[in-house]
């Protein structure tokens, strides 16, 4: 039986204030829209921010990497998928950003997360307890 992995989604239509005189969004906003993406994936298994930060917990960003394939455009609705695909060590979360009408592959990428000891202010070389914890509660409400 191949092992589950949390995931999600999140649709988005790709606002004027995100765009350059081209229409085209910025290559920055697209950091914007994996977060939100990763926000509704880390909601999926019960370990949002505010979880997190109750557990005793950061979690920043140490890599963040994007291949640009198509331009996303002003008024262009996308879908923004995140799956966590690594939790030993840190959290890697995937992302691939799609266009919902065509299906057509836009922008892939992923991110690195790494827990920090809110008390102690240390880099945990080891996920916590907490999010195996959370992992393994979400796969048996599969």
């Amino acid at each position: 039986m191949k092992t589950a992995w949390p995931s999600a989604d999140v649709v988005l239509e790709i606002p004027f204030h995100d765009t350059d005189p081209m229409a085209v969004a910025w290559h920055g906003h697209y950091l914007k829209y994996f977060e939100l993406a990763r926000c509704a994936l880390l909601r999926a298994f019960d370990y949002d921010y505010p979880q997190m930060q109750a557990s005793g917990y950061f979690w920043p960003v140490v890599e963040a990497r994007l291949k640009y394939v198509k331009a996303a455009r002003y008024g262009q609705r996308i879908q923004v998928h995140a799956r966590l695909s690594e939790y030993e060590h840190r959290m890697r979360i995937d992302y691939k950003i799609t266009d919902t009408e065509t299906g057509a592959r836009m922008t892939v990428g992923h991110t690195m997360q790494v827990a920090v000891e809110i008390a102690s202010r240390e880099m945990q070389f080891v996920s916590p307890p907490v999010l195996w914890e959370k992992i393994e509660q979400w796969r048996l409400q599969r």
